[in-house]
């Protein structure tokens, strides 16, 4: 049985290699904010018990036994979102601690329960994509905002950043996943985004913002 602490850099492990494509020593150090000595004498655990594929100078990489870890206790992360959001009416913004703290319970039947009364999602609060108790995961291909073209709509599926000042904000404009967006024009200067969306008109986004809401492509009527 793995610690609080393994269970911490397994999933920082999986979610690093996802966003960079590879991870070393110095990546997880300022992501958990731990000291690289640290890291690296947890590194040889998690290679002592076949979870993490260490060696010195090389990328760090997750073993198949230590994706399957990672990604169940992504699984219970994202399920407390939706969870929290659907169940408990949480806002979007306020369920990250709460799910960090939870994601650490020991029984699968509290999670297989919590997933089937959700109904099975397959994405949570922020459209990233939930594992199934197997510790399987379907990846969606997206666009960012920032890479569509004028004269263009797209649904906002999901967000690169769900840290809660992001989401106060997105709130403060009240954009939601689901959300149809209309692209007016992009200011060549400094990517700044005209769109419109809902009875929101010519608003302003910076690239700041569309680069971090991923969409898909809708086609006009």
């Amino acid at each position: 049985m793995n610690s609080l602490t393994e269970e911490n850099y397994l999933k920082a492990m999986f979610t690093l290699t996802n966003e960079k494509g590879e991870v070393n020593v110095n990546d997880l150090s300022k992501h958990l904010n731990i000291k690289m000595p640290t890291v690296t004498s947890m590194m040889k655990k998690l290679a002592a018990k076949e979870l993490v594929d260490y060696q010195s100078y090389k990328p760090l990489r997750l073993t198949e036994s230590g994706k399957k870890e990672a990604a169940l206790i992504i699984r219970k992360h994202r399920l407390t979102e939706m969870f929290l959001v659907e169940k408990m009416g949480f806002g979007w913004e306020s369920v990250h601690e709460i799910a960090e703290q939870v994601e650490h319970v020991r029984s699968p039947e509290f999670f297989d329960k919590m997933d089937e009364i959700l109904g099975h999602p397959k994405i949570d609060p922020h459209g990233s994509p939930i594992p199934d108790k197997d510790g399987n995961i379907v990846w969606k291909e997206y666009l960012k905002l920032s890479e569509c073209v004028p004269d263009t709509e797209v649904r906002l599926s999901a967000v690169m950043n769900s840290s809660e000042d992001f989401l106060r904000f997105l709130n403060s404009k009240e954009l939601h996943l689901g959300l149809t967006i209309r692209i007016h024009s992009i200011e060549p200067f400094d990517q700044t985004m005209i769109v419109s969306y809902d009875n929101k008109m010519n608003e302003v986004l910076s690239s700041k913002v569309t680069e971090r809401l991923l969409v898909e492509k809708l086609m006009l009527p």
